[in-house]
């Protein structure tokens, strides 16, 4: 095969995406990759292509995985809001409700709202951290719930990278008795007979493309940086090569750690896009969907540096071009993507092995999206 061999299906209304997607693969841009998107339940895009290491010796399959870091709090997010719909979950409620020990320093009016809104004041961990303190499920909530907010909780967004994923799970443990991983395979993923994973199993193994680190920066001037971003991207360092050991790959951490491809993010998605219906199945109801869309906080994002805007799991326009009003959406460090627009019952998404230096609005997966809305437009 070659670098611009591309496979799957595309709705003759969309060939502009393909011809993006090719163009990618044939600039270097993406050595493999995958974009897929639904509307009104169908799938009108499933394309893969490339290779799934940089050497291109494996080509990328239909069912290929790869680590998409953030956009795991996607599905993260709609596990949450799964047990929100059913009534188990209160996102109103102080997480101290569910999780007691986490009332402690001063936390026992932060609400679970406020966690998936990254707006907890819990950024990061106070305390050093290693890599492997991320398997230790127990010692890294331990130490959340032990420790005091960086700033006022509700006051203003700052984004929980790492944290997130171990604050909204603990509390999904704490209601259900099941870690979230196990929720989110049991009551969504296998219902859909989707391939995306939170704590995957070696027998999978092969099938996962190894993400490729993006270009090394000049040394970053740390006096420039906030105290809090430092922390983030310090405490433990991020090294994309960890992606491919099978400690990473099986445990949970549910902001960073998911596995899946385009068609999986998709699929799943349509839930959220269809009022809680796909693939024939409803495992919402229309207004558990769109509590996603409601505005939990907005401002400058205290460890981002940017404007942010953010509802229950997800960001919220303007923070990137979005179609219309009723859009959330969030991307993975080095680009990957998912977009909801539950106007136009329409889901995006794209995930690759060659990681961006951008972490929010890659112009790959990004600009695909965008010749999508003008096709329909």
């Amino acid at each position: 095969m070659t670098a611009t061999s591309v496979s799957g299906s595309c709705d003759p209304r969309f060939e502009a995406v393909r011809g993006l997607f090719e163009a990618n693969l044939a600039s270097g841009a993406d050595v493999g990759a995958s974009f897929a998107a639904t509307i009104e339940g169908e799938t009108v895009v499933d394309l893969w292509g490339g290779f799934a290491d940089e050497a291109r010796t494996r080509p990328w399959e239909a069912d290929t995985l790869v680590n998409v870091y953030s956009t795991t709090k996607t599905m993260t997010a709609l596990t949450a809001l799964l047990l929100a719909d059913r009534g188990e979950l209160d996102f109103a409620a102080p997480v101290a409700r569910y999780w007691p020990e986490f009332a402690a320093s001063g936390k026992a009016q932060i609400t679970v709202a406020q966690l998936m809104a990254h707006a907890s004041g819990l950024s990061g961990w106070q305390e050093t951290i290693s890599q492997e303190d991320l398997y230790d499920w127990d010692k890294a909530t331990g130490l959340l719930a032990a420790q005091a907010p960086f700033w006022e909780p509700g006051s203003a967004p700052g984004y929980h990278a790492m944290t997130q994923g171990f604050l909204v799970g603990e509390v999904v443990r704490r209601i259900t008795g099941r870690s979230l991983g196990t929720v989110f395979r049991e009551e969504i993923a296998e219902p859909l007979g989707a391939d995306f994973h939170i704590g995957m199993g070696a027998e999978h193994d092969a099938r996962v493309a190894d993400l490729i680190p993006p270009p090394a920066a000049a040394p970053a001037d740390l006096g420039a940086l906030t105290p809090l971003l430092i922390n983030v991207m310090t405490n433990p360092a991020s090294d994309p090569l960890e992606t491919r050991t099978r400690a990473w790959r099986g445990a949970e951490i549910p902001a960073a750690n998911g596995q899946g491809n385009a068609r999986s993010i998709a699929q799943i998605h349509m839930l959220l896009a269809n009022g809680g219906v796909a693939n024939g199945k409803r495992l919402l109801s229309e207004a558990g969907c769109r509590r996603a869309l409601e505005p939990q906080v907005e401002g400058v994002d205290l460890v981002l540096g940017m404007p942010a805007r953010y509802g229950l799991g997800f960001g919220l326009a303007p923070i990137i071009p979005l179609p219309g009003p009723n859009c959330i959406f969030w991307g993975g460090y080095g680009g990957s993507l998912a977009i909801i627009d539950m106007d136009a019952r329409a889901t995006y998404a794209f995930a690759m092995n060659r990681m961006g230096v951008t972490t929010i609005g890659d112009a790959r997966g990004l600009g695909m999206a965008t010749a999508m809305w003008s096709a329909l437009a």
